[in-house]
């Protein structure tokens, strides 16, 4: 392989030798790395790469077995956010069956709070409870009446909270529900506690993050000291699943001050592309934030859009209504004309867009709108991206790939939620997240995390998909909606970097690109694919250096 130029006389040298490499395009094995500075130089034999540095090797890390893999990429993700949540008490359904215990365990952490301070949880899914619904209001003020407590669902769409913050927010029978979002109601028309999308807009206070119908507002803020907490504690996650480079995928001024403040103090320890909010396209086209706008630390590559809401919160969008009723069909976050207009002004000054659509109605609003934009300002490989993309038709998945738009897909929902879609949308269901038809079709297929909504874990993405089995043990659709487990490995990876426009320098281990990589207990290409998730991460470097190790190495 080619060598990258690098000044020998200047920059340090590393060998990484004694376990298998995932080299790039290819499922054969090489032998070493070497790594000159932060980038890589050789990857080969150990002979060859040991030449490749003149000899000199100022640190080597000699493996016992394993392999070395590119470090994966998590192109959707929201790290502050997960960073808060984990701070938040954990309501997931592993620990929380019912509503009982959702208010025992909030119950405990508020004796240990100070007077006032707000009790947040985080990762109920109301479809796991022994109630099958939603806790309400009500159920929330058995845990405090004097202060705010609101316990967010596992979409991140929203949640409920208790009567006292209803009180606070000014929400009444008589608060209409925002454009964008909704204010669950009892019967009588009275707030039963529950805020979805643009409705969370109440909770962020008079002075903070307001995003209107631009998305679910998830942007609590909270002192300086506090968000740095809560961004090492999501790094510090991420690099122990072997993640190197994220996506954030909504980020508003909450998010840029912390990522800003962070790089500054040399805390951001990993490499972050960051997708603004559309409530701030303004704020980006007046600035002339466009084309990748920063560094290989940390960039501004795009904005985010929502064409409709979630399908673990029944918000997405379905005119024809859901399965499981009729009446009821979601939302979209902005008219069809709406949305095809900021789409066409973010496309025609160069902004990558990233678009939130669940449903094949939004899904095909997305197609719309980037085809005539396109056709409005030709612009040859923006990659103009859909979020989630849960539900595609194979025709909208042929213009995706006419139109150069990338999927980005979160196999684990489907591996926590897919009972739940089923009950939601009918047999629809069954073909939520359709990765195996994407490559065949010429569809460059994308897979990420979705954090705090699951957890990042790229070899489970990768198993999920390629076994579509539920955590309840339902198995989602045809084989042919699976996708292979070293196409899996690519989609977390190099086509993942490709999505954030970085693939020039991270998503394989290339000559000339930087030293990302981790270390492996094992080889996924040789275990059972519903195996992957057990299979260990060592350690992870990041520019050649490194970044995290397990305990005790």
């Amino acid at each position: 392989m080619r060598h990258a130029p690098a000044d020998p006389r200047t920059d340090r040298t590393l060998l990484v030798t004694g376990a298998a490499v995932a080299a790039a395009g290819t499922a054969a094995r090489a032998e070493a790395v070497a790594v000159r500075g932060d980038r890589i130089v050789h990857v080969g034999t150990a002979e060859d790469a040991r030449a490749a540095l003149g000899g000199r090797a100022d640190e080597t890390l000699e493996l016992d077995g394993g392999l070395v893999h590119p470090g994966f990429v998590d192109a959707h993700c929201h790290p502050v956010m997960y960073g808060q949540a984990l701070a938040w008490v954990d309501c997931r359904p592993e620990r929380v069956p019912d509503i009982d215990t959702l208010v025992a365990v909030l119950s405990e952490a508020a004796r240990e709070l100070p007077a006032g301070v707000p009790v947040r949880g985080f990762g109920y899914e109301h479809r796991r409870l022994a109630e099958r619904r939603h806790p309400t209001c009500h159920d929330l003020d058995r845990i405090a009446t004097d202060r705010e407590v609101y316990v967010m669902n596992a979409s991140g769409h929203g949640g409920v909270v208790n009567t006292h913050t209803l009180h606070a927010c000014g929400i009444t029978a008589g608060t209409p529900d925002p454009d964008g979002g909704s204010i669950g109601r009892f019967e009588s028309g009275e707030p039963d506690g529950q805020l979805w999308d643009a409705a969370c807009d109440r909770l962020t206070g008079p002075a903070g993050v307001k995003i209107g119908n631009h998305g679910p507002n998830f942007h609590l803020s909270e002192p300086d000291d506090i968000m740095a907490d809560h961004l090492l504690r999501a790094q510090e996650t991420f690099l122990a699943a072997g993640v190197t480079t994220v996506g954030d995928a909504q980020a508003s001024r909450r998010e840029m001050e912390t990522y800003l403040r962070a790089r500054e103090s040399g805390a951001l320890r990993m490499r972050v592309s960051a997708y603004l909010t559309s409530a701030l396209l303004d704020v980006a086209l007046d600035l002339g934030v466009v084309h990748g706008f920063g560094d290989d630390l940390f960039r501004v590559q795009g904005v985010k859009f929502y064409a409709d809401g979630t399908l673990g919160g029944w918000t997405a969008y379905f005119p024809e209504g859901y399965a499981a009723d009729c009446c009821h069909h979601g939302q979209l976050y902005h008219s069809a004309e709406e949305y095809a207009e900021i789409v066409r002004r973010a496309h025609a000054a160069g902004l990558q867009t990233a678009t939130h659509a669940q449903s094949p109605f939004a899904i095909g609003m997305v197609l719309d709108a980037v085809e005539k934009a396109q056709a409005d300002v030709p612009r040859a490989d923006m990659r103009h991206r859909i979020e989630h993309c849960g539900l595609p038709t194979d025709e909208q998945i042929t213009r995706m790939a006419g139109l150069g738009v990338v999927p980005v897909m979160q196999p684990q929902h489907h591996l926590r939620t897919g009972d739940g879609t089923l009950t939601a949308i009918g047999d629809l269901g069954h073909r939520y997240n359709p990765a195996g038809p994407c490559l065949p079709a010429g569809v460059p297929v994308v897979f990420s995390s979705d954090a705090p909504v699951a957890p990042p874990a790229p070899l489970e993405a990768v198993s999920a998909a390629a076994t579509r089995r539920t955590v309840l043990g339902t198995v989602l659709g045809d084989a042919s909606l699976r996708l292979p487990v070293a196409d899996g490995l690519h989609a977390h990876t190099a086509a993942a970097a490709r999505a954030l426009h970085r693939e020039r320098s991270v998503g394989s281990l290339t000559p000339g690109l930087l030293a990302d990589f981790v270390v492996l207990d094992s080889d996924p290409l040789d275990a059972d694919p519903s195996e992957l998730a057990s299979i260990g991460v060592r350690e992870t470097w990041i520019g050649g250096s490194r970044a995290w190790a397990a305990p005790g190495r």
